[in-house]
C-alpha cells in the first residue's frame, strides 16, 4: 500500500491511474478537492478495491495520523500542492498554507509513524517529495540546464513556497533520518490538466473561438514533460532512487511559449479545422506577469544514468496525444469550466492590455 497526496489533481490523478494500471499494489488517495481536484479524473477506478479515496486536507494532522495507522503505507508520494503562478501572485497565502504548512504537517505525521515501525519496515519506507524546476529561478538563454545542485532562486510566491517545502523535506532527512527522496520536474502537460495552464488554455480557448493570451513577447522558454513520462519517472525513483538524493525529471523539450501556442494551433487546424481560418489568428500578446522567469531547462542525465529512466514521448508525440484527448473529452472540459473558473479567467486577464500576434 502507498499513500498519494493530491491524487485527484492533474499530475496526481495521472499518477494514480498509472499506478493502478502498472502495479498490483493498492493506493490510498488523499485530496482536499480544491478547484483543480476532480474525482471525474478517476471515474474509471470506481469500484476498484485497490483505490481508496479519502477527501481531506494535508494540514489536518489527526486525519493524517489516522490514515497512517489504519493503512500502514510503505511509501508516501507527496504531490499535493497549489501550483499556478498567477494564482500565487493574486493570493499567496493559500500557497504558503498548502505547500509549506501542509508539507510540514505531513512530514511530522510521517516521522512519528515511521519511528514506530519495525526495523525492516523503517528501512524499506520512502517519502517521495515531488517538486518543480521553478525553485531554481530563471536561466539565461545560453546557460546550462538546471542540475540537481543548482542554487535555489525562486521568483514567484508559488516557487518560493515549493522551495520552502523542498528544504523542509531535505531537513527532515538530514536531522531525523526520514527516508526522503526529492524530484524536481519540468513543465507537465497532458490529459486532465486544468485549463488555466498554457497548453489546455490554448486548446479550450481556440475551440471556443476566444483569444489566445500569450504573456509579454512569448519568448519565455519552458522544458515540456508529458505527464505519462513523469508518472513513470516517479515510479522509477520510488523503486530504485537512493534515500536523500534529488532527481531532476525533464522532457528534453525546450520550446518558447509562442512556438508552443502555434504548435497547438497547427494541430487544431489539422484535427478540427475552423471554417473562420487558422487558429493562430486568435493569438494576442498581453501584459506580462510580474517576475516572469525567462527560461527553464532541466538536465535529466542523473536519473538516466543512475536509474535508467528516459522519457518515452517527444514533444511532437506528446502534444498530439494531448490535443486529441481534449478534443474527445469535451464533457470534462465543460464541467471544469464552472462559474469560478470563468471568474478567475476574468480576474487574471481583464486588466492585461492585448494586441494581435
Amino acid at each position: 500500500m502507498i499513500l498519494v497526496t493530491g491524487g485527484a489533481g492533474f499530475i496526481g490523478s495521472n499518477f494514480v491511474l498509472d499506478w493502478i494500471a502498472s502495479t498490483d499494489e493498492p493506493v490510498v488517495n488523499l485530496d482536499v478537492l480544491s478547484y483543480s481536484g476532480n474525482l471525474r479524473n478517476l471515474a474509471s477506478l470506481q469500484g476498484n478495491t485497490r483505490h481508496v479515496f479519502v477527501r481531506g486536507d494535508i494540514c489536518d494532522r489527526p486525519l493524517i495520523d489516522q490514515l497512517l495507522a489504519e493503512h500502514r503505507p510503505r511509501a508516501i508520494v507527496h504531490l499535493a500542492a497549489e501550483s499556478h503562478v498567477d494564482r500565487s501572485i493574486h493570493g499567496p497565502g493559500a500557497f504558503l498554507r498548502s505547500n509549506v504548512e501542509g508539507t510540514f504537517v505531513l512530514l511530522e505525521a510521517v516521522r512519528a509513524h515511521w519511528s514506530g515501525l519495525a526495523a525492516a519496515e523503517r528501512e524499506a519506507f520512502r517519502f517521495l517529495h515531488v517538486s518543480t524546476d521553478e525553485v531554481f529561478g530563471s536561466l539565461e538563454p545560453e546557460a546550462p540546464a538546471f542540475t540537481e545542485t543548482h542554487c535555489y532562486d525562486p521568483s514567484s510566491p508559488y516557487a518560493a513556497s515549493k522551495a520552502a517545502s523542498d528544504h523542509l523535506a531535505r531537513a527532515w532527512h538530514r536531522t531525523y533520518d526520514l527516508p526522503v527522496v526529492t524530484t524536481n520536474c519540468s513543465n507537465n502537460y497532458g490529459p486532465y490538466q486544468f485549463p488555466e495552464k498554457l497548453i489546455p488554455l490554448t486548446i479550450v480557448n481556440a475551440l471556443a473561438g476566444k483569444a489566445l493570451p500569450v504573456y509579454g513577447d512569448g519568448l519565455q522558454v519552458r522544458d515540456w514533460l508529458y505527464v505519462g513520462d513523469h508518472c513513470s519517472a516517479i515510479r522509477t525513483v520510488l523503486e530504485r532512487g537512493r534515500v536523500g538524493e534529488v532527481y531532476n525529471i525533464g522532457g528534453w523539450n525546450e520550446s518558447a511559449n509562442i512556438d508552443t501556442v502555434r504548435c497547438v494551433c497547427n494541430l487544431l487546424d489539422e484535427l478540427r479545422p475552423d471554417p473562420l481560418g487558422s487558429n493562430d489568428r486568435l493569438i494576442r500578446f498581453v501584459t506580462d506577469r510580474p517576475g516572469h522567469d525567462r527560461r527553464y531547462a532541466i538536465d535529466a542525465r542523473k536519473i538516466g544514468r543512475e536509474l535508467g529512466w528516459r522519457p518515452a514521448e517527444t514533444f511532437e508525440t506528446g502534444i498530439r496525444k494531448t490535443v486529441e484527448w481534449y478534443l474527445t473529452h469535451a464533457d470534462w472540459v465543460r464541467e471544469v469550466q464552472s462559474g469560478s473558473y470563468r471568474d478567475w479567467v476574468a480576474q487574471n486577464y481583464a486588466t492585461r492590455t492585448a494586441g494581435p500576434a
